[in-house]
């Protein structure tokens, strides 16, 4: 059989000793009660070095022992109490033993550059970390087998705390009895189905197009690991609960086409003329040229204005139940509008005339208008993000 270690526990204490490195020595460590960080930093600075010094030398020797002492006193007041969940902490401590002796054997002997030669007293943990670890590995095997108990009975909580107690196995040996069939049956058993469909309550017949849009309305990136959620019923599937879009209200207007006719009239400069004295001679300024003066002219555009416009509307409810209590969850209005508007505008006269509000749609033409089924369709898009959001916000309650 396969097994493997977590190393969560070393990785965590190496991390927390280099912060303490660069900060601190391994003497104030162990004063301060620090060992595995005394012994980490201790290593580190006796590692690869040819004159070893002597305090660091004596720190790693007392913090190798402290530590190695509190965990062998730990594991045998745990094992003396006879609680089956405490070897979870037993194993620990004796995964701590041995990830500390592996950290020190490379320097043996370990000489300081003044002659002081450290002793270590090295534990023989392997068998007791094995047995250890085939006891917390049984313990939540065992629990994980309590809880399928309820699971098989109803109860995905349970079912879920059995999946946990098997991946706490997973710690310990990556292939342990059949756990691999076991996590498939809790997951099985744990998870929550949930069927979304639609129900036509409007007075209006639904066009087919729509309802197959409702019905695409891509649910299945809301699956999660304990949830399942399905468009299309099966018979293989016992649905835990329903989500029910109940359409109650299901309109597109009429086309409606409004038009305006004005008239823009605007005065400019257009050429020159002459001033003349009161005999009807040109005047001089005083250079002897001829005065000229701009000459101003009215023009004017007639215009004619077509506005088309067509409004459609979904309305309806979002419902949650229990599919086997039929007991009313959580319901939640649906709204959606789609409007069609279309600006076309053409002129008659002098095209200087025109304001920027008058040409903004010149050029524009009548559109035709689109039927109720599509102007429906751009509704549903729109109604599509707020239905998935709305479903998602009932992950707490299921």
């Amino acid at each position: 059989m396969k097994t493997f270690k977590n190393n969560l526990l070393p990785t965590a204490a190496l991390l927390l000793a280099f912060a303490f490195s660069s900060c601190t020595s391994p003497q104030r460590l162990v004063e301060s009660g620090n060992y595995d960080e005394a012994v980490y930093l201790a290593v580190k600075r006796l590692a690869g070095k040819k004159n070893k010094k002597d305090k660091y030398v004596l720190a790693l020797e007392e913090a190798f022992d402290k530590a190695n002492q509190r965990d062998m006193k730990l594991a045998e007041r745990l094992r003396r109490e006879g609680h089956p969940e405490n070897w979870a902490r037993i194993n620990d401590a004796y995964r701590r033993v041995r990830s500390r002796q592996e950290r020190v054997a490379p320097l043996l002997p370990l000489i300081s550059k003044e002659g002081i030669r450290a002793e270590f007293r090295f534990v023989k943990v392997d068998e007791l970390e094995y047995e250890s670890r085939q006891k917390a590995a049984d313990y939540h095997y065992t629990r994980a087998r309590e809880w399928l108990e309820d699971a098989r009975r109803g109860d995905k909580l349970a079912a879920r705390r059995a999946y946990e107690e098997l991946d706490k196995v997973d710690q310990y040996f990556r292939d342990y009895k059949d756990k691999a069939a076991l996590k498939k049956t809790a997951h099985q058993l744990g998870t929550t189905h949930v069927l979304v469909r639609l129900e036509n309550r409007s007075r209006s017949i639904l066009p087919v197009a729509l309802e197959r849009e409702i019905r695409r309305i891509g649910v299945r990136d809301l699956n999660n690991f304990w949830q399942a959620y399905y468009t299309e019923q099966a018979r293989d599937i016992d649905y835990d609960y329903e989500v029910v879009m109940k359409i109650t209200h299901l309109e597109a207007g009429p086309n409606v086409v409004k038009e305006r006719e004005f008239e823009e009239v605007k005065e400019i400069e257009e050429g020159f003329e002459y001033v003349l004295d009161s005999r009807g001679n040109v005047m001089k300024d005083s250079l002897g040229n001829d005065i000229k003066v701009p000459k101003k002219v009215l023009i004017r555009a007639r215009v004619f204005e077509t506005y088309q416009t067509k409004a459609a509307s979904i309305d309806g409810r979002l419902e949650f139940y229990d599919a086997r209590t039929r007991d009313l969850i959580d319901s939640k209005p649906l709204a959606a509008d789609a409007v069609f508007e279309n600006y076309a505008s053409t002129f008659r006269g002098d095209k200087r005339a025109l304001s920027k509000d008058a040409c903004r749609y010149l050029g524009n033409r009548p559109q035709p208008f689109p039927t109720d089924e599509a102007l429906l369709l751009t509704a549903m898009e729109q109604l599509k993000p707020v239905i998935k959001g709305r479903i998602a916000e009932t992950r707490k309650l299921i």
